[in-house]
């Protein structure tokens, strides 16, 4: 469809505010007039991974709440347990990331479906989805194993789509000033401007309105 408006949604697989705001991607994807394109930044990966000490798993235990309270988006006692109180895994969302790219590559219909399923893995489940066996085994539930199957043992060109892809959503962050995920980027060429993260948490209404104005 020649008159559909283009997003890019950036995020990162270990963004709480993007777990919260993903009912609202979903609905934005069902939108016939919406075209939207998964961008992982990677926020979270490489320079951006941390130890999951003490103190961190508290400050994202209470950022977790306000997210909760505001989007009704569940975060179990598994995940606060199992997950948050594991402080021999790193925060590091370059695994995921990396699963997330390599479905949106080979299968780009599936991506939203394996985010959707990561996401629920973590804070539902209670998962560790920096591991790459149970990133696999995620994948695997979604009928996806040829693709399970490469992320254990990920070769080279899976890696470039992974820096790649990763490189672009950083320029585009930059070029636009987005200071971090969620966010939204509408239009292409240079036309594209930045939607912030409290539009996602609005009314759909307005927001749909908003996106098919710009």
């Amino acid at each position: 469809m020649t008159n559909q408006t283009r997003i890019t949604y950036l995020f990162d697989p270990l963004c709480g505010w993007c777990y919260g705001a993903s009912a609202t991607i979903e609905n934005l994807m069902r939108e016939p007039d919406m075209d939207v394109e998964l961008a992982p930044t990677g926020l979270f990966a490489g320079p951006g991974a941390r130890p999951m000490d003490a103190g961190f798993a508290d400050y994202a235990w209470s950022n977790d709440q306000r997210i909760a309270r505001l989007t009704g988006r569940p975060f179990s006692d598994a995940y606060r347990h199992k997950v948050l109180a594991d402080h021999t895994r790193r925060f590091d969302s370059g695994p995921a990331t990396l699963a997330i790219i390599g479905v949106a590559v080979a299968a780009p219909e599936r991506a939203f479906h394996a985010l959707k399923a990561i996401q629920h893995a973590r804070y539902v489940e209670g998962r560790d989805i920096t591991d790459l066996t149970v990133l696999a085994q995620v994948l695997r539930t979604l009928d996806l194993p040829e693709i399970a199957d490469r992320l254990e043992t990920p070769d080279e060109a899976w890696m470039a789509a992974y820096r790649s892809r990763l490189d672009s959503a950083r320029t585009e962050m930059h070029r636009l000033g987005a200071e971090g995920v969620p966010a939204l980027i509408v239009g292409t060429g240079d036309s594209r401007r930045l939607l912030r993260a409290n539009a996602l948490f609005g009314s759909m209404d307005m927001l749909v309105a908003g996106l098919k104005a710009a």
